[in-house]
């Protein structure tokens, strides 16, 4: 059974390049998509309060991420950097999403991966993070998110093999992950996560 994923596009060092340059914007970014991350685990569980086995795994995600976001605003606080006051359209999400099947067990299974896909593609960027960074501190605490959002990668497909088969799955999976490349191939590079 495959819990890891794996990312088809590594990202562009052009990538990492702008993030260094802006720290506070990437910081902004960041504390907008821990957000995010929090309240699509609670999501699962409005919309699908049927699945009782995978509530408590969605929950700690969830708890997780918002822990997450108080981090990042501590240390936007620390730097002086202020929350924005409104975040735009996350375009990567949005490409993803409407990738998505419209049936609700189908649903299900996608968004499911797509919280996989993005979970993994944040650890990587994560890494590339705590790698670029010469603050101690800050490597330590990127270094963690890292390994954080690596573990979310694999539990959303946990998860999912509580109700489907690997045939349904893997396929699945395969696709989103092909997908996902294409669409960070093609993003502008901005100091933002996705």
């Amino acid at each position: 059974m495959k819990l890891n994923l794996d990312i088809a596009v590594a990202s562009k060092t052009e990538w990492i390049d702008a993030v260094m340059k802006d720290f506070d914007a990437f910081l902004q970014d960041h504390l907008d998509c821990e957000r995010k991350a929090s309240a699509m685990a609670m999501s699962f569980i409005a919309k699908y309060p049927d699945r009782k086995e995978i509530i408590p795994e969605l929950i700690e995600t969830a708890v997780e991420e918002l822990e997450h976001f108080q981090q990042v605003y501590q240390l936007m606080e620390k730097r002086n950097v202020p929350m924005p006051a409104s975040m735009g359209k996350d375009h990567y999400v949005a490409a993803l999403i409407k990738l998505c099947r419209s049936d609700r067990e189908q649903r299900f299974i996608d968004r499911m991966l797509i919280a996989s896909v993005v979970e993994t593609r944040g650890a990587e960027r994560f890494r590339l993070v705590a790698e670029a960074l010469e603050d101690k501190e800050l490597q330590r605490f990127y270094k963690m998110l890292w390994v954080s959002e690596a573990k979310h990668g694999h539990i959303f497909v946990k998860m999912l093999l509580n109700y489907f088969s690997e045939e349904e799955v893997y396929p699945r999976l395969e696709y989103f992950i092909e997908e996902e490349g294409k669409i960070i191939d093609a993003l502008p590079i901005r100091p933002a996560l996705h």
